[in-house]
């Protein structure tokens, strides 16, 4: 029996839904136009009455107060809705579908929706490597009734839910909003050189309620590169310490971002890894007595597959790695994926010691975190109990079977599982490449003419390459990444390869390219760990972070097959034994020479200032050497082909080792950004302040190599404004195209070297094209047999306050 106070409630909460629905109805109608995007069929955006939201807390309460959470799980199966987790997830659900509606799943994966205090958010899979990262606060609703079993009718509350079951009774919900202004009153200053420009982050800065400030006096905090953690020269961070004002990673600032408030400054401070100590001296300038100290970076706990982890103390007891039957028990694995929060590694390793002892090493952990690795070394009886409990392990945490794994690389990603990384078996130069101790004494015993010594000392020494990782994120002491198999390197070229063409062929910048960014994110972020993941948002992120990071671990770990095994003595003279190994003849160019004022010449008519900030940066020359290598053709097989230029190349000095014994390679993608635009090319410029771009590192490591290369651009040449949407025909023609930027070199100042090789030497001046994606020329070649490398140029990146390049 309904009582009659019932009754009048009842007749008024339809004639609050009916003015509601009513009100609802003609906001849709005239935002109908405008609102155009994927929800177009939503019902207009209104901030929830209060006398709705009073509805639905009482509704809240006379379910909880009715139904069982049994009962309400069944409820949301009938109506296609989840019904798992705990209880509290299945009332929030329940309660929000029989007053709002049922939600529809996600538009992306397809998955159910889950409820949280600010949004609706998809907890499925968008790939066996990711969950996805669908969120709305407006989600929409199944335009059908609510399916109700037929124990409601017999509860205290079926008259309240029967009014719901109508669609058209139902209230239109959205989740209020929450911008927040993260930075609001802060001041930041930015110093050295960020994986992102410093105009990116002011315009995020400023947008999200803080200021960017030149100095850092008066700032709240100073963002630096994580790299500066190395060494830090620069005259704003000594300022800063003194002033103890906090230095944080710039980590700092993408986090506050994406947890839309300040982080704690403390948790990013960087500041006690930072010892200033002014400007460096350049390390083949350096005095062969001096003892310089270890650069403050990460140690290498793995050199390789036969490496043994630092941290088991078994190496100094004899150990080796267990092989058997062809295989060596040693795996590393990673899984990165950030919407869940997870970023971790681990490690598993059979270790053999002398007297028949075995042993198997564990640790897993969160990347970065190497206080909270949970770790193990467990003595095994015999090898095969080992051998066994190793295999079941693989299984566990990957999904695959070991034994597919180790002898033919057969592996399946796993939804939420770890991924190996194919090590191989070898010793990565973090290890093997001479230390800041050995310099001294390896160029004393060095036979080679000193500058050619002190070249292969910097080629064949631990830092360029730490640094190169360190700056790039993947410098993770557990896992050797300067030392894979070419069969990992592929895997992380497919990767890159289908997603770069997915995301030629995404048009927009909704929520499903924000998807395909994240999964394409934290597959690279397994393949290539990082302490540092995020996720990717366009493609200068794809090109800097993906493509270039693959392709510096390749060079990597091709130096590191070169360099070998240096840690032990060198006075057997190491650096002339991998001078021949490189194959390529290097000789210092005379100072007073042509070739060398030409040289100087052409570096100070192309060059304009590297700027980081407000603070730019002029170039000096510390030294030119003339390379002749075995793997490129010569100047003079080159001079027999048509259309030839002497032309900029810049490199991170890591890759260097590799270019002068394999030669150039073209880019491993196509992506609509410079350097990577006209496909499968090598990609040289006509300035060198365009090449510059691609040496320089941070403010605290100021050297760097410009190669000068002879490349003959073909019969035909092509010029465009524009990235060509499809490259593959340029790439199977192997036609010279000519990419034309925004500025040029003045062609009246143009020149011809050794008769018919053009040397486009000229004042950079603006050209006609100035809608170019490109600032400066691009000049690609698609046949490695068309380029030759002729000159490398030790450069050293000056900070200046004149507009005058300094040359030496």
């Amino acid at each position: 029996m309904i009582h009659d106070w019932e009754r009048r409630e009842k007749v008024l909460r339809k004639m609050k839904v009916e003015e509601v629905r009513s009100e609802v109805t003609r906001k849709h109608k005239s935002d109908h136009e405008a609102d155009n995007d994927e929800h177009s069929a939503k019902k207009g955006r209104i901030t929830e009455d209060p006398q709705i939201k009073a509805e639905f807390e009482k509704l809240c309460k006379a379910i909880t107060d009715h139904l069982s959470v049994q009962q309400m799980s069944e409820i949301l199966e009938v109506n296609g809705q989840d019904a798992s987790g705990d209880s509290d997830a299945v009332v929030r659900r329940c309660q929000d579908m029989l007053f709002y509606g049922p939600p529809d799943n996600c538009p992306i994966c397809g998955c159910t929706l889950e409820i949280s205090e600010i949004n609706y958010y998809c907890k499925g899979v968008h790939s066996d490597w990711s969950t996805c990262t669908y969120t709305t606060r407006d989600p929409a609703r199944r335009d059908e009734p609510i399916k109700l079993p037929e124990y409601v009718k017999e509860s205290a509350i079926d008259h309240l839910l029967r009014e719901f079951q109508d669609r058209r009774a139902r209230p239109h919900r959205e989740m209020p909003s929450t911008d927040k202004h993260p930075f609001e009153g802060m001041t930041i200053s930015l110093v050295g050189r960020l994986t992102r420009t410093h105009q990116y982050w002011k315009s995020e800065i400023e947008k999200h309620g803080g200021k960017v400030a030149d100095s850092v006096i008066g700032a709240t905090c100073v963002v630096v590169s994580p790299a500066e953690r190395d060494r830090a020269g620069s005259s704003k961070l000594a300022e800063a310490k003194e002033k103890s004002i906090p230095i944080v990673r710039e980590a700092w600032l993408r986090d506050s971002l994406e947890k839309n408030e300040a982080r704690p400054l403390i948790a990013y401070d960087i500041v006690s890894d930072l010892a200033v100590s002014g400007e460096r001296i350049s390390l083949y300038k350096q005095d062969l007595s001096e003892e310089p100290l270890e650069a403050i970076t990460p140690k290498l706990k793995i050199f390789g597959k036969r490496g043994i982890h630092k941290d088991t103390k078994l190496q100094e007891k004899g150990g080796q790695i267990l092989e058997k039957d062809g295989i060596l028990y040693n795996c590393a694995f990673v899984v990165s994926d950030r919407e869940r929060g997870v970023n971790d590694f681990c490690i598993m390793q059979i270790i053999t010691v002398p007297q028949n002892r075995v042993y198997m090493y564990y640790k897993r952990g969160k990347i970065g975190d190497k206080a909270r690795a949970k770790e193990r070394l467990d003595e095994w009886e015999n090898v095969d109990d080992a051998t066994k409990e190793f295999s079941k392990s693989f299984e566990g945490l990957t999904g695959n079977e070991f034994e597919p794994w180790e002898r033919e690389k057969k592996v399946q990603k796993r939804p939420q599982k770890f991924f190996p990384i194919d090590m191989d078996d070898g010793v990565e130069v973090r290890h093997g490449a001479l230390g800041l101790r050995q310099l001294g004494i390896a160029g004393a015993h060095c036979k080679l003419e000193q500058n050619v010594a002190n070249l292969m000392k910097v080629l064949c020494s631990q830092e360029i390459y730490r640094y190169a990782l360190m700056d790039l994120g993947l410098d993770i002491p557990d896992i050797p990444l300067g030392m894979v198999t070419d069969i990992h390197l592929r895997r992380c070229e497919d990767v890159l390869l289908e997603f770069a063409q997915k995301l030629k062929s995404q048009k927009g910048t909704g929520q499903k390219n924000e998807a395909l960014l994240s999964d394409l994110s934290q597959r690279i972020f397994t393949l290539l760990p990082s302490a540092r993941p995020y996720i990717f948002r366009d493609f200068h992120d794809v090109a800097d972070h993906a493509a270039a990071a693959i392709e510096t671990i390749r060079d990597i770990t091709r130096a590191s097959y070169l360099i070998g095994n240096m840690s032990g003595s060198t006075l057997d003279d190491p650096l002339s034994d991998r001078y021949k190994k490189l194959g390529c003849a290097i000789s210092p160019v005379e100072k007073y020479g042509d070739d060398y004022k030409m040289i100087a010449k052409y570096l100070e008519k192309t060059y304009e200032p590297v700027k980081l900030g407000e603070i730019s940066y002029g170039v000096s020359i510390e030294n030119v050497f003339a390379g002749e290598p075995s793997a490129c053709p010569s100047v003079d097989e080159i001079k027999k082909l048509p259309n030839k230029v002497l032309l900029w190349y810049g490199t991170r000095s890591s890759n260097l080792l590799r270019h002068l014994q394999k030669g150039f390679l073209p880019a491993i993608c196509s992506l609509p950004v410079p350097g990577y635009m006209f496909g499968k090319a090598i990609v040289c410029s006509d300035t060198a302040a365009e090449s510059a771009r691609y040496c320089f590192t941070a403010v605290d490591k100021p050297q760097g190599f410009l190669v000068l290369a002879v490349a003959s651009l073909g019969e035909e040449i092509t010029q465009m404004t524009n990235p060509p949407e499809d490259t593959t025909l340029l790439e199977q023609k192997k036609l010279g195209v000519i990419g034309l930027g925004r500025k040029k070199t003045d062609e009246s100042e143009h020149f011809v070297w050794k008769d018919d090789i053009k040397v486009p030497c000229g004042s950079i001046v603006e050209s006609e094209h100035k809608d170019s994606p490109i600032e400066y020329n691009e000049y690609a070649v698609y046949d490695p047999q068309q380029v030759s490398i002729k000159f490398l140029v030790a450069i050293l990146f000056v900070e200046r306050n004149t507009n005058r390049v300094q040359l030496t």
